[in-house]
């Protein structure tokens, strides 16, 4: 893994902050994260462990995003990794292939040769493999994109709220009701790949990498269909341009009572009822529309990702940290972890738990919605080359959105920029 040399000087850092922890008798282990959020539930599953194995203690630091990876990548380069971390799939694959992160593969073998088969769906599966199909973490959780929508402004504009038989048609026809009635954004369609137009692409059943990711797909009749009709969006006055979106999220105007609609991704349901309890009541989620004239397909699409507990290959407590990651990956910790709020769980069976976070509220939001959507969940797109073309693809969007490019050109040019990225990796 060839890192930058200005990381270093930051893994110098890096080794203070992580070897520091490790001064006193026993095993201590440091665990580290990206969200304070979901820091009482990690406190909760290593307070479970540590009960059963007292010699062991844990501690949790956390970064923010960015913090996070460049403090990771300091670690890689001076060989200070923390014993347990946090993967995405956007950095697992670059990771394992580096020969950094832990074979997980036959952590259960003991238990069972099939657990993860038998426990983890192939999304949850796929998203902890590196492309040689080895496990280089054990699933942590699994998410969906869902419709958050304001309850008040559909009653006020006479709507009915969304539902499963809602399609884009539904969507455009309540946004423009919505904003003639109150005066407010109807849906905003911040520009955004997982929280935005990838769940429309596959509605419409196209794709930006075929399944294996050797190819791309955004020439396909059904790519430039979902494209086409999230992008279009914002020539409808009930939707914000992006230059809105520079200066204010969506998450922020629907809070605040400007808009009625958006994406959000299932992680930050419980997050947003805590911080904004005035709202408590007023808002509700629903599925994801569907694609009434779908290329392909039934029409119904949600993005699918999912983090992984990692582990280096070449920690000084391997043996300690492979035995907690091992903990990490069972009915008991994700429960756990579901009952936190935090995200739901990805082991097959404890998704109730996370539902069970949300009944203390005096209005109770549908979040069941978001595990209907696994039914028809599609894998967070990802390959090899993703860091490579990701942000070169957003910055074609950003030429679509301000006029600067045709349709039919951007598309091209996305398509010559991941096959160029594919290409670069093999």
């Amino acid at each position: 893994m060839k890192l930058p040399l200005r990381f270093v000087i930051l893994a110098l850092a890096a080794v203070a902050l992580f070897a520091g922890c490790n001064q006193q008798s026993g095993t201590n282990l440091v665990f580290l994260t990206w969200d304070r959020f979901q820091t009482p539930g990690m406190e909760a599953m290593i307070a479970a462990y540590t009960a059963q194995n007292p010699d062991v203690s844990i501690s949790v630091q956390t970064s923010g995003w960015d913090e996070y990876w460049t403090k990771l990548e300091a670690a890689a380069t001076g060989n200070t990794l923390p014993d347990i971390f946090w993967m995405h799939t956007n950095e697992l694959l670059r990771y394992a292939r580096a020969g950094i992160l832990a074979d997980v593969t036959n952590l259960y073998d003991d238990i069972d040769p099939g657990y993860y088969q038998q426990h983890f769906s192939d999304v949850s599966i796929k998203n902890a493999s590196g492309a040689d199909g080895r496990l280089y973490g054990v699933p942590k959780d699994k998410d969906t994109i869902g419709l958050v929508y304001n309850r008040e402004m559909f009653d006020a504009a006479g709507v009915a709220y969304p539902d499963e038989s809602w399609t884009w048609d539904d969507l455009i026809d309540a946004s423009r009701r919505i904003h003639e009635a109150t005066g407010n954004f109807g849906f905003m369609a911040y520009l955004d790949d997982q929280i935005g137009y990838w769940n429309f692409v596959y509605q419409a059943g196209g794709f930006i990498l075929n399944e294996d990711g050797t190819e791309a797909g955004f020439t396909d009749p059904g790519t430039r269909m979902g494209i086409e009709f999230y992008w279009r969006i914002q020539e409808e006055d009930f939707c914000p341009d992006q230059r809105y979106f520079a200066e204010v999220s969506p998450g922020a105007s629907f809070f605040s009572e400007r808009g009625a609609m958006y994406l959000e991704g299932s992680w930050s349901l419980k997050q947003l009822l805590d911080n904004h309890p005035e709202m408590v009541g007023k808002w509700d989620v629903a599925v994801l529309p569907r694609s009434p004239n779908p290329v392909r397909g039934d029409g119904r699409a949600s993005i699918s990702n999912g983090l992984a507990y990692s582990t280096p290959a070449r920690g000084r407590n391997l043996e300690a940290s492979l035995d907690f990651l091992k903990f990490l990956g069972s009915e008991e910790a994700m429960i756990i972890q579901g009952q936190s709020g935090a995200a739901i769980p990805a082991f097959i069976g404890t998704e109730p738990s996370f539902f069970t976070a949300f009944d203390g509220y005096p209005f109770r939001i549908a979040v069941e919605k978001y595990f209907d959507m696994f039914e028809y969940g599609v894998q967070s797109v990802n390959n090899e080359s993703r860091p490579v073309w990701k942000p070169r693809v957003q910055d074609e969007m950003l030429r679509l959105y301000s006029g600067r490019e045709t349709l039919d050109a951007a598309l091209e040019n996305m398509q010559r920029i991941v096959e160029e990225a594919i290409a670069a990796t093999q």
